[in-house]
């Protein structure tokens, strides 16, 4: 964990990382250069006071706009995707997208079935305030650049030296432009991953509110255990649409910020060098808008309507992902129903970036992941399903003790 000695570990994964033998890229060589040379200055390439009447007023329109587009796990969700259709050559809005819906049922899973019966009202509103705090913030962050990406080619002439006016890491001003000479779609995506976890680290993972009331209290360490650790991709098996299949990768250690962005890779890798999947996910995508209930992959497991009583005691109902003989399904609810929308403070300025090595991660060392999930995802449903009757029998013990 990065909470703790978090030089040595910084360190070890730094040693870890560049034990491979691997040459550094002729083609990232601009980037380099210029990356070490604002390490050293992070002056804005452009003043404020510099800017044309017509590019105050894009940067107006930007933001805006993704006001309007940030309201919730739903509408962001929505929007990466639709800039997906637009600009597939922008990788990682696919990829911010599939995230983001897993984002979105970890927010619903704190209403569900199951962690009402786990977590108190107040952990369940502590846990929904981070997932929600870091969904709004990479949004904020990312989505002004897409549009300006979208300006850029709509207008044949690269904006990108106005991200510094939407608070974009300087970083991020030298991958656009490299793209933009380029045309490096690997790159940019995992720049982006780079810059989202690099982000979401200064400004929640490392602040002090979080780390003492979410990432160091039991109970986010047994949420972090049963479910909050799965990224699953929902896929279409063939061109039938008749059977939905699930791929996905694993996150162990949650708060750790290489762990993070090594999983951005293999992700990627997952969704966009196999062509059956990333096909199969599109096509799932557009047949199945996002509700932030469960029940948009898997009906026949998870339902948005109560079919229970909530106060009854509970039994378990699944094994090996499908319903016990006359089981009901467990209560997924659409996130309108769920959590009302937030009123997000203004992040503090500031840019993650402070050293160039950073761009190692740019490099590809082969990191994928075969994909596999079901078997894992389904043991842990079983697992919370035998958390709920521990927890149920412990009370039972108290009560009788206190009788």
């Amino acid at each position: 964990m990065l909470t703790g000695g978090r030089g040595m570990q910084n360190k070890d994964w730094k040693r870890k990382w560049n034990s491979y033998s691997y040459k550094f890229p002729y083609f990232l060589l601009d980037v380099k250069h210029e990356l070490k040379k604002k390490g050293k200055s992070k002056q804005a390439s452009v003043k404020s006071w510099e800017l044309t009447e017509e590019e105050k007023m894009l940067i107006h329109e930007i933001k805006e706009c993704t006001r309007q587009r940030n309201k919730n796990n739903v509408t962001r969700t929505h929007a990466y995707y639709q800039f997906y259709l637009r600009y597939p050559e922008i990788h990682w809005a696919l990829l911010g997208h599939m995230v983001s819906r897993n984002g979105g049922w970890n927010m619903t899973d704190l209403k569900g079935e199951l962690y009402t019966r786990l977590l108190s009202e107040k952990d369940q509103l502590t846990y929904f305030s981070f997932l929600e705090r870091g969904n709004w913030l990479i949004f904020l962050d990312v989505y002004p650049q897409f549009l300006l990406y979208e300006q850029s080619v709509k207008r044949s002439k690269k904006l990108f030296h106005l991200l510094p006016f939407f608070n974009v890491s300087t970083f991020m001003e030298t991958m656009w432009n490299h793209f933009w000479r380029t045309g490096d779609r690997y790159t940019l995506a995992i720049a982006t991953v780079i810059n989202e976890q690099s982000y979401l680290e200064k400004k929640v993972i490392q602040k002090a509110h979080f780390k003492k009331t979410v990432l160091n209290s039991v109970g986010f360490k047994l949420y972090d255990f049963f479910r909050f650790n799965h990224i699953l991709f929902p896929f279409y098996k063939d061109e039938t649409k008749r059977e939905t299949l699930l791929v996905g990768d694993t996150m162990r250690h949650f708060t750790s910020l290489h762990e993070r962005i090594l999983l951005g890779k293999r992700l990627y890798s997952l969704l966009f060098c196999r062509e059956n999947i990333l096909s199969g996910v599109v096509d799932w995508a557009h047949d199945h808008p996002h509700t932030g209930s469960r029940k948009d992959y898997w009906p026949h497991l998870f339902y948005d309507v109560n079919e229970s009583f909530s106060r009854a005691f509970y039994k378990r109902r699944i094994k090996k992902c499908q319903l016990r003989k006359g089981a009901h399904r467990l209560f997924s609810p659409r996130l309108i129903y769920a959590w009302k929308d937030v009123n997000h403070e203004d992040p503090e300025s500031g840019d993650w970036f402070e050293d160039w090595n950073i761009i190692d991660y740019l490099i590809d060392k082969g990191e994928t992941t075969d994909g596999k999930i079901y078997d894992e995802y389904c043991k842990t449903l079983e697992k919370i399903e035998l958390a709920i009757m521990a927890k149920k029998n412990v009370l039972l013990r108290e009560e009788a003790e206190e009788e």
